[in-house]
């Protein structure tokens, strides 16, 4: 039996904001990187994502990571055998401690690149996983157990891994080139909010289930979103359409948190005050809803599965079938979550939409007065 104590990560940990004098956007880097999507299996994440997966706490946690598949055969197989090094030891006791160590390992991986077994720091990356919810850190654990990591990936013989699944590492990265439709979200989102990214990485993993996270950074006139993502999903019973729109859905519900957030900071005290009886927007008993401590918080996350739906009613406009999947679904899936007033809100969103097809970022306004009268 799994202890499922994540279950409610699956939404919240969308990370809004990592501080942004946590990473250094060189002339180069941006020149490199201007305008690009870009997805990969992080040679580091990767590493680091096994090493928590063997752990007695990630051995136990199927929320946090995904179990079912040849992949995870294989990583045990090669891996189990490492599980009683100290370093594994020390990551099962911060995990037991606190889950969101998964983040402030993995979310720091890019600080490093793994050559010949040694881990040579990234000059674009010193601290971005630096605070998650109400969880500060001051120093990368990835730096603190330098050595330790090190030995693990030589003793385990983890290039020679990581070498070996390229292919299937490959067929991963081509299935969100062609599944995931990240460059018309993009587009999508750029043309109705008044926010613009310069680049896009998503980070993905057959190992990672539930646990997903983006991060926001800004540099030297720089705006660079990472989302760290599952593979792509194909869910058993669902039609290819259906199949696309619950993938597109995954991946759009993180990037959109760093188009919603923005308007909402200009609106922070009337959403405050337009939200503030609580029991009418959340199911306060809900697990996780501490997350949402506030007004602020409780419409984000409203506003980021409507825009969702929003982006729906128009890229499959006409099959009405799939947008009534698509509506129920988010609908359900929310108010599961605590999030009562999905539909009404949904609706209202939509309706405001119709009348005026302003830019979203407009539509704030008119949507806190609705939030003020219900």
């Amino acid at each position: 039996m799994k202890t499922k104590i994540l279950s409610a990560f699956l939404f919240i940990l969308s990370i809004t904001a990592f501080a942004q004098e946590k990473v250094n956007f060189t002339e180069k880097f941006k020149k490199e990187n201007q305008g690009k999507a870009t997805v990969e299996i992080n040679e580091v994440k990767e590493l680091l994502t096994i090493m928590l997966a063997i752990t007695d706490f990630g051995l136990e946690n199927d929320d946090m990571f995904e179990q079912k598949g040849d992949y995870y055969q294989r990583v045990l197989k090669h891996f189990k055998p490492y599980k009683e090094e100290s370093i594994i030891k020390t990551m099962n006791s911060l995990l037991s401690e606190n889950p969101l160590e998964y983040i402030f390992f993995t979310g720091n991986a890019q600080t490093y690149f793994l050559k010949n077994e040694v881990l040579v720091p990234n000059e674009a990356y010193i601290l971005p996983a630096n605070k998650v919810a109400n969880v500060k850190i001051e120093v990368n654990p990835v730096t603190t157990y330098k050595k330790e990591i090190e030995d693990f990936a030589k003793k385990s013989h983890f290039a020679d891994f990581y070498k070996s699944e390229k292919p299937f590492y490959d067929k991963i990265i081509s299935d969100y080139e062609k599944y995931s439709n990240l460059r018309k979200q993009w587009n999508w989102l750029e043309k109705n909010f008044d926010t613009k990214i310069n680049s896009y990485i998503v980070y993905t993993s057959a190992l990672i289930n539930g646990l997903n996270y983006t991060g926001g950074y800004e540099n030297n006139n720089f705006h660079l979103i990472e989302m760290v993502l599952p593979t792509i999903q194909k869910v058993e019973g669902r039609s290819e359409k259906n199949s696309e729109a619950f993938n597109t859905r995954s991946m759009f519900t993180e990037i959109d948190h760093n188009y919603v957030e923005k308007p909402s900071v200009k609106y922070k005290e009337e959403l405050n005050s337009a939200l503030k009886e609580r029991e009418k927007w959340v199911n306060t008993k809900a697990y996780g809803m501490e997350y949402y401590p506030d007004g602020f918080k409780v419409f984000n996350e409203y506003m980021t599965y409507a825009v969702f739906i929003l982006y729906a009613e128009e890229i499959y406009k006409g099959d009405t079938q799939l947008l009534f999947e698509i509506n129920n679904e988010v609908n359900a899936v929310m108010i599961d979550r605590g999030f009562i007033k999905m539909k009404e809100f949904n609706e209202e969103l939509k309706n405001l939409r119709k009348k005026n097809k302003k830019k979203i970022d407009e539509l704030y306004p008119e949507l806190i007065k609705w939030c003020s009268l219900q």
